[in-house]
């Protein structure tokens, strides 16, 4: 078994464990009515999309996404939470730095033996969550779940579905495909980004994500047969029976979106195994990226 495997196939008790440690964390995640930015890079850029549709979506209050190096620097924000599995990504670390003194900061982190400790004004430390893998799984979606906690939107439900998703083969066919396009909609669509990034990440396949609701303004151009289009969550009246009639292989999104995500965790792995590549040891990357000075 892979690192990234064995790490995939943990999710459902890391989630018990986030959600229960949630309150305790009150005090140093983002207030009711407090304007937020969510940042991030790479997976933890897509769960912040995901954690920011989130928490507005719930009337918490205004809160914006973005890359670590996209930040608008002339935005004011009561609170920037930053993602950072390693806490090493040099892009958050120097946000968090110029940020120092005139915004209110909490990094969520698996190391806490790492500059992001001191960087942030508050800190999360998710460490029964780290992973050996540079490909990121339960650490993505722990820290997700301790923030859908925080709002109050985690239930048992989720992480049953976590099971369900680690427990059933997948689609007939669907590891044989040559391109794949994952929808979300609303908090959703950072969990397709996310789909789309460990699919090429693991396996090189060319994979595409859109909001479900763009997809027929254009990429549904490419579908086929031999390709796969997979939602997460509910899809838009008619769009399946679009897809069906083009040849393609619909997915539909039958458990909670954080658990379809693990079911395309592990659609990653099958298409690797399947090409015989090593997901452990994906292609020109490594577990942070740290920038020379």
């Amino acid at each position: 078994m892979t690192h990234v495997e064995d790490e995939l196939t943990s999710q459902p008790e890391c989630w018990t464990r986030a959600a229960a440690e949630a309150p305790g964390y009150r005090g140093v995640l983002p207030a009711p009515g407090e304007r937020v930015a969510i940042v991030g890079c790479g997976t933890s850029y897509f769960m912040a999309q995901a954690a920011a549709a989130l928490r507005e979506g719930a009337g918490q209050g205004e809160t914006d996404a973005f890359a670590a190096s996209e930040y608008p620097r002339g935005r004011t924000y009561d609170r920037v939470v930053a993602l950072t599995r390693s806490g090493t990504t040099t892009e958050v670390l120097e946000l968090l730095g110029e940020l120092t003194g005139r915004i209110r900061t909490t990094a969520i982190t698996a190391d806490p033996d790492t500059p992001v400790m001191t960087a942030a004004d508050d800190v999360v430390v998710l460490d029964y969550a780290d992973e050996r893998s540079v490909v990121q799984t339960r650490f993505a979606t722990t820290a997700l779940t301790l923030l859908r906690a925080h709002l109050g939107l985690h239930t048992d439900s989720a992480v049953a579905d976590a099971r369900t998703a680690l427990a059933t083969p997948l689609p007939e066919g669907l590891v044989a495909c040559t391109q794949f396009t994952f929808l979300g909609r609303g908090w959703t669509v950072g969990l397709a980004n996310e789909a789309g990034l460990k699919m090429r990440e693991a396996s090189l396949a060319w994979t595409e994500a859109y909001p479900a609701m763009e997809y027929r303004h254009g990429p549904i151009s490419i579908t086929t047969e031999g390709t796969a289009t997979w939602m997460l969550g509910e899809a838009p009246e008619g769009l399946a029976e679009q897809v069906r009639a083009t040849g393609g292989l619909w997915v539909a999104g039958v458990l909670d979106p954080l658990a379809e995500l693990v079911r395309a965790q592990r659609l990653a792995v099958a298409v690797a195994a399947a090409r015989g590549l090593d997901p452990d040891a994906p292609r020109h990357l490594t577990r942070s990226v740290i920038l020379a000075p």
